[in-house]
């Protein structure tokens, strides 16, 4: 006799998986950014983004955007690049101007916010679960940062850890529109990702003079970013948010802070201090109960 499996069944296991997949390959993104500390930050984001778009051109097929509406179409090719370019780009400067560990920590709040995101626009309304855990949450940031503003050390810092908070807002925006989108939207992450390499390369053109192409060590993490964190990981998140449940997909991403906050220590990158792991905690618990 053949064991039945319920249909239900096959999505559920594999949005998990696929969650699985990117998170294991987020965890990975904080620490392939302080390989590539030399390269300027805005040019680091446009070899991530075109190696992430080169990565995903397998999976490009044409999909119909024009009879979604102009606002859905505006949403996709004009709002998901530069969500994509706002979120890449300020984690790294983030990571340039605070502590790495730290900056990571309070980017990967963004389940938070994708959670308390999805709950406004599926009740009109926040339930009182997603504000506790918020508060939780970002208590774990509070931990990590009063003690410094407190004793005046944070300086320069707090630009980090605000452009850090910045790339959590457009990580938690990015993860709604692909579950709320009327399109899937892995098709287009080629294209996407092009776009928003193209926004990438005027602005470092702009702001950081002439665009000199990464070489060694910081080049081949760059490629590395952007096949891995910034291109596998965000079909599999993609195809995550498709076909399984959000808060059961968005609590697989609260291990992301211990597991990325865990490498940089390991990779002697990072001074393992009793806040971080405490504030790593606070954070993924202040998850899981938004989530509830």
């Amino acid at each position: 006799m053949h064991p039945v499996h319920s249909p239900a069944l096959f999505p559920r296991w594999y949005s998990v998986g696929a969650a699985l997949v990117a998170v294991m390959l987020w965890s990975a993104a904080p620490l392939l950014a302080e390989f590539a500390k030399a390269t300027p930050p805005l040019q680091l984001t446009a070899v991530t983004l075109l190696a992430g778009s080169l990565a995903t051109l397998p999976l490009s097929r044409r999909v119909n955007v024009v009879a979604c509406g102009t606002g859905w179409q505006i949403s996709v090719w004009v709002g998901v690049p530069l969500l994509i370019f706002g979120a890449v780009s300020t984690y790294f400067i983030g990571m340039r101007l605070a502590p790495a560990a730290e900056a990571a920590l309070i980017t990967y709040t963004w389940p938070v916010l994708f959670v308390l995101l999805s709950q406004w626009s599926r009740f009109g309304r926040l339930q009182i679960a997603g504000v506790i855990g918020a508060l939780i949450a970002f208590s774990g940031a509070a931990l990590l940062l009063v003690p410094q503003a407190i004793n005046g050390g944070l300086g320069g810092a707090t630009t980090g850890y605000a452009l850090a908070l910045l790339a959590a807002c457009c990580w938690a925006i990015y993860s709604w529109l692909s579950q709320a989108a009327p399109v899937a939207l892995t098709p287009l992450l080629p294209r996407l990702l092009l776009i928003a390499c193209a926004i990438a390369v005027a602005a470092s053109l702009l702001l950081e003079g002439n665009l000199a192409f990464p070489s060694g060590e910081a080049l081949l993490a760059g490629i590395t970013l952007g096949l891995g964190p910034y291109g596998v990981a965000m079909v599999a998140w993609d195809k995550a948010l498709r076909w399984g449940h959000a808060s059961l997909v968005g609590s697989l991403a609260y291990g992301v802070p211990i597991l990325a906050a865990l490498l940089l220590v390991l990779a002697g990158m990072s001074v393992l201090d009793w806040r971080l792991p405490a504030a790593a905690v606070l954070v993924v618990v202040g998850c899981l109960k938004a989530s509830r």
